[in-house]
């Protein structure tokens, strides 16, 4: 593809097109042509190569890439998951289930882009609608007949997935969660609307029923399918969760389905219970699907569990007040005999300040100790971030430890007896983001380190 929105990547003979999402792309005009370009799209100036003047770049590229590119890729199903929580495991469980049966899938999102395996790394959750053309293009040449496709709210709003046609469009839940960019949830509920008005006809619209803000998501046209743990088209009537798995029944049209999963946790039920309902619609049976729900683990960074003496360590992603909630409710499910949790919360400019009180108690009230350690504090001071998190403090059962390898440490010195650490925040994230400097660190290989020293 010869047309480009970074102008570090420009090469000698392409078509620059200045896009204004999170940065103002003509103050990088310049530098695109000094790279080799010869041509430039944007929405005003003069420029010393052939230019073209468009009211919106973003409208006009949308138009350009489906009418250049879309032919290319329209035989793809894609399957679109858009919520505060759930998104990634979700899509990576339909993503392995669906290739294990033989249908070849890729899958883009937070972890990377994958077809069956890991390809590369991704900017963002939901990456600019130029690149999301091209993986489309390289999953299509390499035979893939499904995409697993993370649709975050900043990627809707800023329009990165305009044009494209979806066979299913799934909501996960609403939570308080990047209010520095939508400043309202229901700005926040609309951006994410948007997937459900990207259906092709009569395909499935797949929504939470027990979320507060299923009501956005219930758009007349769309072949609308609810599930739950009360009452909806697919509901869970009762669970049972241990440190190896997950058995749940689903009522299906008055009939009574049983299935069992190695990942733990209610929200990791109602995440089996998307897959499930995904793979029926496809066309397979509901013994088919559990068989293959049976084999798949757990997502790199989501309910990773790391056994330890007579102890467990979990590793997870959660980083808003509802999905540390979810791994706290869990891990107490499990009832060991005490919890520890290391957690941050990620900082910089535009980041959600109002939930770090409601993070700090929640961990305060629900583990019986905790850390609180640096999580990509980027240019915030990471006193304040702390600061923020203790704001409303519930009780004093905590110690600060702002390098997060020690944090760790004391994390797993504190094990003595069927206890639990939580480390939480970071997950897959394999880096730590101090001021502006950005370093190689994973919570999973500084815990087998730490282990293997001990």
């Amino acid at each position: 593809m010869n047309i480009k929105y970074n102008s570090k990547k420009i090469e000698k003979g392409d078509t620059f097109i200045a896009l204004k999402t999170n940065n103002d792309g003509h103050k990088y005009i310049e530098d695109a042509i000094k790279n080799g370009a010869t041509k430039v799209i944007a929405e005003y100036g003069n420029y010393p190569v052939e230019t073209i003047i468009v009211d919106n770049t973003k409208d006009y590229l949308v138009k350009y890439l489906y009418d250049t590119y879309y032919s290319e890729i329209k035989d793809l199903k894609l399957i679109g998951i858009t919520g505060t929580n759930g998104k990634t495991t979700t899509s990576i469980l339909i993503h392995n289930m669906l290739n294990k049966l033989g249908r070849k899938t890729a899958y883009i999102g937070t972890n990377g882009f994958y077809i069956g395996n890991f390809i590369k790394e991704l900017p963002n959750t939901t990456p600019e609608i130029i690149d999301i053309y091209e993986l489309l293009i390289e999953a299509k040449k390499e035979g893939c007949e499904y995409v697993c496709l993370e649709a975050s709210s900043h990627g809707l709003d800023q329009n990165r997935l305009k044009g494209l046609k979806f066979d299913f469009a799934v909501f996960t839940n609403l939570t308080h969660e990047h209010l520095g960019y939508h400043k309202t949830m229901e700005n926040y509920a609309k951006a994410k609307q948007k997937l459900f008005n990207m259906l092709r006809n009569n395909k499935y619209a797949i929504i939470n029923n027990d979320d507060n803000y299923k009501d956005y998501f219930i758009v007349k046209g769309n072949n609308n399918i609810t599930y739950s743990f009360t009452k909806g088209d697919y509901y869970i009537k009762e669970y049972n969760i241990t440190l190896s798995h997950s058995t749940f029944s689903v009522i299906h049209n008055n009939e009574n389905y049983t299935f069992s999963t190695k990942m733990l946790g209610k929200h990791n039920i109602y995440n089996s219970l998307v897959s499930i309902i995904i793979l029926n619609k496809i066309g397979y049976t509901f013994e088919e699907i559990n068989k293959v729900l049976n084999t798949v683990e757990n997502p790199i960074g989501r309910m990773e569990n790391i056994n330890y003496k007579n102890n467990n360590i979990i590793i997870d992603y959660a980083h808003t007040p509802d999905g540390i909630e979810n791994v706290l409710k869990t891990t107490r499910e499990l009832k060991p005999n005490k919890i520890i949790t290391v957690i941050g919360c990620g900082g910089g400019t535009g980041s959600d300040r109002e939930k770090r009180s409601e993070m700090g108690n929640l961990v305060l009230t629900m583990s019986n100790k905790t850390i609180f350690t640096n999580d990509n504090p980027r240019d915030e001071d990471p006193n304040q971030i702390i600061n923020d998190l203790l704001k409303e403090k519930a009780n004093d059962n905590y110690i600060i430890e702002l390098d997060r390898k020690t944090a760790i440490k004391k994390g797993i010195e504190e094990l003595t007896n069927n206890d639990i650490l939580l480390i939480l925040g970071k997950g897959h994230e394999n880096y730590q983001i101090i001021g502006s400097n950005k370093t190689h660190f994973s919570d999973k290989e500084t815990v087998q380190e730490i282990i293997k020293n001990i």
